[in-house]
C-alpha cells in the first residue's frame, strides 16, 4: 500500500516548520508543503529549500495576491466590516483563500488529508477547517497542536533545535506574527500582559506615530462601485494600490491598532496590528458612502457590517449568510463611485474632501444662507407628526396623575 499523502499549509514559521517532521514521524506519511503568497514578501524566498530540508517531498508556492485582494479584501472593505469596531480582519480573511488553494492542491496530488499549524486555542483552526469542510468534507484534517505533546512555543523551539530545523524565532523574542499584503499582526510574549505598552522597535511596517513626519500628506483615492481603483489619479491594479497605500500610510504611522479581542473559542486575547493601507481605504470608503448612501440604507448597512465582520472573523466565508450579505452590500455600492481625499498625519486619517457624480448632498438645500428650495415652515408639521406619540403619552400620563391625585384626596 502507498503511504498516506498529506498537504500542509506551510508558512515557514515556527509551527509549520516542526509539523513536517512531526507528521512524518507520527503518521508515516508523505508531506507536501503548500505556501500561499498573500503578500508576505521576503518571507517566501527561503521556503523552498527549507521545506525540502525539513522533510517535505515537494512544495508549492502559490501566488494568491490578486485573488486575495479581489475576492476577499475588497468585499469586506465594501461591507465596512470591522471586528469589535477595531480589527480590520487581516488574518481572518487570508485563511479561507489559503485553505481554498490547499484543497485544490490536495485534489491535484490525490492527497488523503490536509494539515495546518493553527493552535487549539486560536481562531485560525476554525477558519481553515470550515473552509475545507465547505469545499471538500471528504478530506481528513490533521491539526497537530490538538494532539501532540508540545504545549508551548518554548517546547516547539526545543523540538526544532533537536532536529536542526531553522526557525525564525528565539525564546527571548518569540512573538507570534502573521503578515500579508493587508497587515502584520503581533501576539504573545510580553504582549500577553495588556498592561504592557508595545515597544517602538516592535513595529515592522509602520513608523511610530510620534516619529512620523511633522508635515501632513494628502492622498486621493478613486472608487468605482465601492472598489478602490486609483491613487492620486493613477489607475492601479488591486495589489499595486494596496502596496502604494501601505507605503504612504506606514510613513505617517497610520493603522496601528492595539486591542484585546474576544476570540471565537471563548477567551480574550491581545493583539497589536499594523494595517496602514487598509486603514486609509476604510476611512476613504466611509467618506464616499456618507455622500452617496441615503440615511436608511447607510444605517442598515452599518448593522450588516457588524454581522459581516463576525462571519469573517469566525471563518464563515463559505456560508450562505456571508454570500447573501455580500449580495446586499454589492447592491448598496452601485453608486459608491467618486474620489475621497484623506490627510495623513501622526498616526491619524482626516477627511479632507469628497466628491461623487452620485452625491446626495445638495448645497442649495443644506446651506445656512438664503435659499428658494426649502420651506422652513414645513418643519412644524413634520415635528407635530413625528412627536405625536410623545404628546399623546404625556397627555395620558398627566391625566392619570390628576386622577391619582384626586383619588388620593
Amino acid at each position: 500500500m502507498s503511504k498516506m499523502k498529506v498537504v500542509l499549509a506551510y508558512s515557514g514559521g515556527l509551527d509549520t516548520s516542526i509539523i513536517i517532521p512531526y507528521l512524518k514521524e507520527n503518521f508515516d506519511c508523505e508531506v507536501i508543503a503548500m505556501a500561499a503568497d498573500v503578500g508576505q514578501g521576503e518571507e517566501l524566498a527561503p521556503l523552498k529549500e527549507k521545506a525540502i530540508k525539513s522533510g517535505a517531498s515537494k512544495i508549492y508556492i502559490e501566488d494568491l495576491k490578486e485573488e486575495f485582494v479581489r475576492d476577499f479584501i475588497f468585499p469586506t472593505l465594501k461591507a465596512g466590516a470591522l471586528y469589535e469596531n477595531k480589527y480590520l480582519l487581516g488574518t481572518s480573511f487570508a485563511r479561507p483563500v489559503i485553505a481554498k488553494r490547499l484543497v485544490e492542491i490536495a485534489h491535484k496530488e490525490d492527497a488523503d488529508a490536509v494539515a495546518h499549524g493553527a493552535t487549539g486555542k486560536g481562531n485560525d483552526q476554525v477558519r481553515f477547517e470550515l473552509t475545507v469542510k465547505a469545499l471538500d468534507p471528504s478530506l481528513k484534517i490533521i491539526a497537530p497542536w490538538r494532539i501532540w505533546h508540545i504545549r508551548s512555543r518554548e517546547d516547539a523551539i526545543d523540538y526544532a533545535q533537536t532536529r536542526n530545523i531553522p526557525i525564525p524565532v528565539t525564546k527571548e523574542k518569540n512573538y507570534s506574527m502573521d503578515r500579508n499584503l493587508w497587515h502584520l499582526s503581533h501576539e504573545g510574549s510580553d504582549l500577553e500582559d495588556p498592561w504592557n505598552e508595545p515597544k517602538d522597535d516592535q513595529y515592522m511596517i509602520c513608523t511610530p506615530p510620534a516619529k512620523a513626519p511633522d508635515r501632513p500628506e494628502y492622498v486621493e483615492i478613486g472608487f468605482e462601485q465601492g472598489v478602490p481603483v486609483a491613487v492620486n489619479g493613477q489607475k492601479l491594479s488591486p495589489v499595486e494600490l494596496i502596496s502604494k497605500l501601505n507605503e504612504l500610510g506606514a510613513r505617517h504611522g497610520i493603522g496601528i491598532v492595539d486591542m484585546v479581542e474576544n476570540r471565537l473559542v471563548g477567551m480574550k486575547s491581545r493583539g497589536v496590528y499594523e494595517t496602514p493601507g487598509g486603514t486609509i481605504l476604510y476611512h476613504a470608503h466611509r467618506q464616499l458612502e456618507e455622500i452617496t448612501l441615503d440615511r436608511a440604507t447607510m444605517h442598515y448597512k452599518d448593522m450588516v457590517a457588524i454581522r459581516f465582520a463576525e462571519l469573517v472573523y469566525d471563518g464563515c466565508w463559505y456560508t450562505p449568510l456571508r454570500e447573501a450579505l455580500s449580495a446586499f452590500v454589492d447592491r448598496t455600492q452601485e453608486t459608491v463611485t467618486g474620489t475621497a481625499r484623506v490627510k495623513l498625519y501622526k498616526g491619524c486619517c482626516y477627511s479632507a474632501g469628497v466628491k461623487s457624480p452620485y452625491s446626495l448632498y445638495d448645497m442649495d438645500i443644506a446651506t445656512f444662507g438664503k435659499d428658494e428650495v426649502y420651506n422652513q415652515k414645513d418643519a412644524e408639521g413634520f415635528i407635530n407628526l413625528f412627536g405625536l406619540p410623545l404628546k399623546v403619552r404625556a397627555m395620558k400620563l398627566k391625566g392619570k396623575c390628576l386622577k391619582d391625585k384626586e383619588g388620593g384626596q
